[in-house]
């Protein structure tokens, strides 16, 4: 029961923080390019990668993983709003920003995962 309060409470955190950015992110920039979303999920991405460092050197905690990893990354990172996003962008005809928006996401994202990680994976 423990593990399902820890998903459920750091995917509560990480939703919020995602919604908290969100509307950061509106106060500044106007453009097509999913912004905000993009944001969450690269700092996601680094979140995850510095748990997975620290979990082979310090954190051996599983507890720890199923709130940070699952429920945290999990609510914080969404592949939901960036593929609805990237739907609305083709919809209206931005067809060069719906492909950037797919490209540097997942170039990004990928490599942020394996710069961070590269040696730590054996």
């Amino acid at each position: 029961m423990i593990n399902i309060f820890a998903v459920f409470f750091g995917g509560g955190l990480g939703s919020l923080l995602r919604f908290g950015i969100s509307k950061w992110v509106l106060n500044f920039y106007t453009g097509n390019f999913p912004l905000g979303t993009f944001i969450s999920n690269m700092l996601s991405c680094i979140i995850l990668a510095a748990v997975v460092i620290f979990s082979k050197n310090k954190i051996d905690n599983e507890l720890i993983k199923l709130l940070l990893i699952t429920g945290f990354c999990g609510g914080f990172s969404t592949f939901s709003t960036f593929s609805f996003e990237t739907f609305d962008l083709l919809k209206s005809g931005n067809y060069l920003v719906a492909f950037l928006n797919i490209t540097i996401s997942i170039a990004v994202g990928v490599g942020l995962i394996y710069f961070l990680l590269k040696n730590q994976v054996q």
